[in-house]
């Protein structure tokens, strides 16, 4: 075996070697797990056992950490502990980490239908880029990061579509010891997230007109050659539902209101995932799909008339 090394030693390696194969958002994002959870906790450690590990999870669950992010932080730890384990720095411990289980699922906050036509018909007679965007988020369920990417010339309306191709966000870079943020424009996460959504016969015929005098490199909430950023953008929201007397939903409450609005509409599952651009129909079904009290009675009443 080789020279045994501390975590800390082998993490240093492990970022150096993934930073190749990655993009930035993402070594951003591991590097802002490892600097928050796992160093503080491992860095001297020669190897890790399964107690260690379970024991770690419990205090972040107890610190106020969802599942997901703890589970998010397990795959960045796993992923060093394998590349220690293959350059024989650091001994191989299969780990089999157990959860608490999940008693409550988290409530899915959406506009209702009467809140939905409010702001719709408010951006109609409250013309602004800013509104705009808005408009556009509950017709095809963008996410806030593409909403910010997207240009006039991702907007087709001869064809009726809308070119999801772009995020923006802004990631902290640490290096050095020295923490920084920075703003990037790149592709989307997922292959999945790259799509084309048809606009509805509202959004085509507020999009039309403003189309044919624009700039089309131009950013469609600035209408202008330099973007606003996920962050200032959703402070902008805030403000708007305030005034409009809204409840406080986030942002990422419109995307939600679209998906539930396709749901009620008898659209099918697969095509709901694809608009929205999750990675697999499982993810829609899990979040979006759940028989109200109504639809249960239906299904009771037609078993037992099967039965007559």
């Amino acid at each position: 075996m080789s020279k045994q090394k501390t975590l800390s030693e082998v993490i240093t390696l492990w970022k150096t070697d993934k930073r190749q194969y990655i993009k930035k958002s993402s070594f951003s994002a591991y590097v802002l797990l490892i600097e928050n959870h796992i160093l503080p906790a491992f860095e001297d450690k020669t190897g890790l056992n399964e107690s260690d590990v379970q024991s770690f999870v419990f205090q972040k669950l107890d610190q106020g950490l969802s599942q997901k992010t703890v589970k998010d932080i397990l795959i960045v730890l796993k992923m060093i502990l394998k590349f220690g384990t293959k350059n024989q720095w650091l001994e191989n411990t299969p780990l089999d980490i157990r959860f608490p289980t999940e008693r409550e699922k988290q409530h899915l906050e959406v506009l209702s239908k009467t809140q939905q036509k409010k702001i719709m018909n408010y951006v109609q007679e409250h013309f602004t880029f800013r509104n705009l965007g808005i408009y556009i988020c509950l017709s095809t369920g963008l996410r806030i990061g593409e909403l910010c990417a997207l240009t006039w010339e991702d907007i087709d309306t001869d064809h009726g579509v809308i070119q999801v191709g772009k995020t923006i966000q802004r990631i902290y870079i640490i290096e050095n010891d020295i923490r920084k943020t920075e703003l990037i424009l790149d592709s989307p996460k997922t292959k999945n997230s790259i799509r084309e959504i048809p606009m509805s016969r509202d959004l085509l015929r507020l999009l039309k007109p403003i189309k044919k005098i624009v700039n089309p490199v131009f950013f469609v909430l600035t209408n202008d050659q330099k973007p606003t950023e996920p962050r200032t953008y959703r402070s902008y929201y805030q403000k708007f539902m305030k005034e409009l007397d809204m409840p406080e939903l986030k942002f990422h409450g419109l995307r939600h209101s679209f998906a539930t609005r396709c749901i009620e509409s008898k659209c099918d599952y697969k095509t709901v995932s694809v608009l929205l651009g999750h990675s697999n129909i499982s993810t829609t079904l899990n979040l979006y799909v759940h028989p109200n009290m109504e639809q249960k009675k239906k299904a009771i009443e037609q078993m037992s008339r099967a039965l007559r």
